[in-house]
């Protein structure tokens, strides 16, 4: 059937990988620091029926797809990323896959991550993601990068897992997004005091994770900080954060739709290459401006630190 033709190329690798080569390696054996990850670029096809040829657009979101999700390895010391035409015995792990479009609004992604040293296949998983535009393409390369990483973490020695140096992340205070009608006298002074109660309250549940060092921002002096202005300069927190030292930066907002409705939303990049690793949104939450806190760690928490995701 058409629905079985996905990533023709990727399971012919796999089948290649997992023939009757004996298994010379078991997951957790000591490797080599840091592990050599191959990511090969995902085939795609199109069986949706439609008119309309998408055939560039979609190679664009495809390249980037791939761009993000090979930054999103790289960012990670404990990974050396190889290229794909590299030669054999350069990288023990190999990502592989494709992307399907079933329909106007779904899309299967197919991803396999193979041990090539033990040859064996260690994760292939069929995803289902709604939607062909860049916000749909950039949402599932977030969900497969994390569980692709989580499965990298994995091949890792228990004692290399345990050692790894916890990320340098510069946290920059919430912003305030208002978009309602409120407009009373004195509001501004509550509005500070609140949002700095929500950046304390996610910078406090991120430390006490253990996966990340928090880098001090106090000391940038760039106008979109002093201006509260970030989440409107195109990603330019990154070189803000590498400026100041981290690996990683990350920017939350809060945004008001009346005086009980607000929604928050955070965007955590790579600092050197400027690459989204995660970002999440809260939809629509009632509650008072105290509650922004409570939602903020908890999207936060969810998000971002639930799964694994160590970078």
């Amino acid at each position: 059937m058409r629905q079985y033709r996905l990533v023709v190329h990727a399971l012919a690798l796999i089948g290649l990988l997992a023939g009757p080569c004996p298994l010379r390696a078991e997951v957790g054996t000591a490797v080599a620091s840091p592990l050599g990850v191959s990511i090969d670029d995902f085939s795609y096809v199109d069986t949706s029926g439609e008119v309309i040829d998408q055939t560039v657009a979609h190679q664009k979101r495809l390249d980037a797809f791939m761009r993000a999700l090979r930054a999103d390895v790289a960012a990670e010391p404990r990974y050396r990323l190889v290229p794909a035409a590299a030669p054999a015995g350069e990288a023990r792990i190999k990502v592989v896959g494709g992307v399907q479009k079933m329909s106007t609004l779904v899309q299967w992604a197919k991803v396999a991550v193979i041990d090539v040293e033990g040859s064996r296949v260690l994760y292939e998983k069929l995803y289902t993601f709604r939607g062909d535009n860049d916000e749909a393409w950039d949402h599932a390369r977030m969900f497969v990068s994390r569980e692709v990483r989580g499965v990298l973490a994995g091949v890792l020695p228990p004692a290399q897992s345990a050692t790894a140096a916890p990320i340098g992340l510069a946290v920059f205070e919430f912003e305030l997004e208002n978009t309602s009608a409120a407009t009373a006298s004195g509001l501004a002074d509550a509005d500070a005091a609140y949002l700095a109660d929500v950046t304390k309250g996610v910078r406090d549940r991120l430390a006490q994770s253990g996966r990340y060092h928090l880098v001090d921002t106090g000391g940038a002096t760039a106008e979109p900080v002093k201006a509260r202005a970030l989440r409107d300069c195109d990603g330019c927190e990154a070189a803000i954060a590498q400026k100041l030292g981290a690996d990683q930066s990350l920017i939350g907002v809060i945004r008001r739709v009346s005086r009980t409705e607000y929604t928050i939303g955070f965007q955590l990049r790579d600092a050197r290459s400027g690459a989204v690793l995660s970002r999440g949104d809260s939809g629509l939450r009632m509650g008072a401006d105290y509650s922004w806190t409570r939602g903020a760690v908890r999207l936060v928490g969810d998000r971002l630190l639930e799964g694994g995701t160590q970078r």
